[in-house]
């Protein structure tokens, strides 16, 4: 029972990252959940051995000397107890996509056993992550959160939504120029057109953080709140772009919170609470995601197979 549990637990499952918790708690606390839970199942029964033991004969004189004799016994193999021998899995391995820092919430990919592969191609691919980012204007600090040593504060009555927009846009704009340069591909060809259509574009190989998506969500001076589509950032990097978005308004921002709610095909509907950490729980999360590649899978194919069949031109059949 408790193998074939282990067996489905190979694969990728994403959980909930609270805010002020490190990426290394989350995960450990998710291993030692697994651990226990697997050897919670893995009822296993200690195996019993004939011994032989001593024993003295009863007599009807007790001053009358006892012979010892040998009798047959079914004891339990001690050497095989589960407090001698220890539990039945001692170490699972979980990996980490891409991680989030201390100050940062939301989802953050897992991968058991067999899956930490597939994890490390996830980790290289640019699949790109959603995030809403909320800021603060009036003040700076010296990591760029509320949370740092304030060393500047300014005004912000001067800013209006239309003004954050058209910064909004100038940054967008000037990602996108990077992301065409790290693509490398020649913007003029045919195949460069469809990429763009399909969303394909991106850099072969690891880039600065790029900005794809940028958008304001709320805006409630002094607070407001981006939505924003990303590759290869770090939180870090998001913290200072709210930074950068005060300075070009003529104030200060910082940053007083990062979520992110998409990375790659994992929503936050898909993440895992605190209390679902659990092997019951990664199971049918680990069962659902290969479910959905499979479904993925299938219509590639049946895509594929359909734009074929288009492509061949009735005119173009030999009888």
């Amino acid at each position: 029972m408790a193998a074939r549990q282990f067996r489905r637990l190979q694969g990728l499952f994403c959980v909930y990252k609270p805010p002020g918790v490190h990426w290394k708690l989350v995960r450990d606390t998710v291993e030692t959940n697994l651990l226990k839970d697997l050897n919670a199942s893995a009822s296993r029964r200690v195996p019993r051995e004939v011994r032989y033991l001593l024993a003295q004969d009863s007599t009807e004189h007790e001053d009358a000397p006892k012979a010892l004799t040998l009798s047959a016994a079914s004891v339990p193999a001690l050497s095989e107890h589960p407090l001698v021998t220890g539990p039945d899995f001692q170490r699972i391995r979980v990996g980490v996509g891409h991680r989030l820092d201390a100050f940062s919430s939301g989802v953050l990919v897992l991968g058991v056993g067999n899956a930490n592969k597939a994890l490390n191609d996830l980790y290289n691919s640019r699949v790109t992550r959603d995030y809403t980012v909320e800021g603060v204007f009036g003040s700076a600090t010296d990591d760029f959160s509320n949370q740092g040593r304030v060393i500047e504060r300014s005004t912000y009555n001067h800013i209006t939504k239309d003004k954050l927009e058209k910064v909004l846009a100038m940054l967008q704009g000037a990602n996108q120029k990077t992301l065409l340069m790290y693509s490398r591909v020649d913007m003029r060809t045919q195949e460069a057109y469809e990429m763009a259509v399909q969303g394909l574009l991106g850099p072969e190989e690891k880039s600065v953080p790029i900005l794809l998506g940028l958008r304001c969500i709320r805006f409630e001076p002094p607070n407001f709140t981006l939505e924003v589509q990303v590759l290869n950032e770090t939180q870090k990097y998001l913290r200072k772009v709210i930074h950068e978005i005060g300075l070009e308004l003529r104030s200060t921002s910082v940053c007083k919170g990062i979520r992110r709610t998409r990375d790659g095909c994992f929503t936050v509907h898909h993440a895992l609470t605190h209390n679902q950490w659990t092997a019951a729980e990664v199971m049918n999360a680990i069962q659902q995601y290969h479910a959905t590649k499979r479904r993925k899978s299938v219509t590639r194919e049946q895509n594929k197979n359909s734009e074929l069949h288009m492509s061949v031109s009735p005119g173009c059949l030999v009888d």
